[in-house]
């Protein structure tokens, strides 16, 4: 085969490539120029890359997730499933864009509760008047070999926060807080410097954590919402692989 043979489809594939990004690229100008006009949102979109279907590309602001037309006509707001590989698009997009490096975690602002050997790792920001906490706990207290990071966040009123200062101020806070969660056993009036529980408000506003409990693996993947202990179990062996 000469050369000239050889080369034709090489170039004929660099030609094509360049065709696709350069359409790509007129795509995002039409989609960012129709958003900054229609819907005055110009600086707030972060990012525009296509999706696995034709002509739908995905809006990312901060870290939320839109989807729209190649022309900025329609936005739509919603989770795109994979029925063939049984995925979640948007879930798993999200979880990757609000991931927390688990050595940034600021660990002097928690206590911790240790089983067996300790060796797999979560972090957990609950409130204690949060009900799902509760039922979460009573999951995570069958889980073995395993260090609790345990995050006060005290976000559900002002009762929260007094009975979190109390859990902060225990002598025993790990005992406190389960025999509080567990037991519904009364939470001793304690005091001390509880200025952690400030930067653990701010922390989880800063990082949009939302509700309680949030869960924080050692791989940086979070989950919200009170998850069975088998899921806690699936979680946590992902994340020490």
């Amino acid at each position: 085969m000469s050369p000239r043979r050889l080369l034709l489809p090489l170039l004929t594939g660099a030609a094509l490539a360049a065709a696709a990004l350069s359409a790509q690229a007129q795509d995002t100008a039409a989609i960012r120029k129709a958003l900054a006009e229609r819907l005055q949102m110009p600086q707030q979109v972060d990012e525009i890359t296509r999706t696995p279907i034709p002509g739908l590309y995905e809006v990312r602001v901060g870290t939320d997730v839109l989807y729209s037309d190649a022309k900025g006509d329609f936005l739509i707001q919603g989770e795109l499933l994979d029925t063939k590989g049984k995925r979640n698009l948007t879930s798993e997009r999200i979880n990757k864009l609000t991931a927390i490096d688990f050595a940034a975690l600021p660990a002097q602002d928690a206590f911790t509760i240790v089983r067996g050997n300790g060796k797999r790792q979560v972090a957990v920001f609950e409130d204690p008047n949060c009900g799902y906490c509760r039922r979460f706990e009573n999951d995570l207290k069958t889980i073995d070999n395993v260090t609790v990071h345990v995050y006060l966040y005290p976000i559900l009123g002002p009762d929260s926060i007094a009975k979190s200062k109390n859990l902060w101020c225990a002598k025993d806070k790990g005992r406190a807080w389960q025999e509080w969660m567990l037991e519904s056993k009364a939470i001793p009036p304690a005091s001390c410097d509880t200025a952690a529980l400030d930067r653990n408000v701010a922390f989880g506003r800063k990082h949009k954590i939302n509700g309680t409990p949030t869960l924080i693996f050692a791989d940086g993947s979070r989950v919200p919402g009170a998850i069975s202990a088998a899921d806690i179990e699936k979680q946590l062996n992902v994340a020490t692989r």
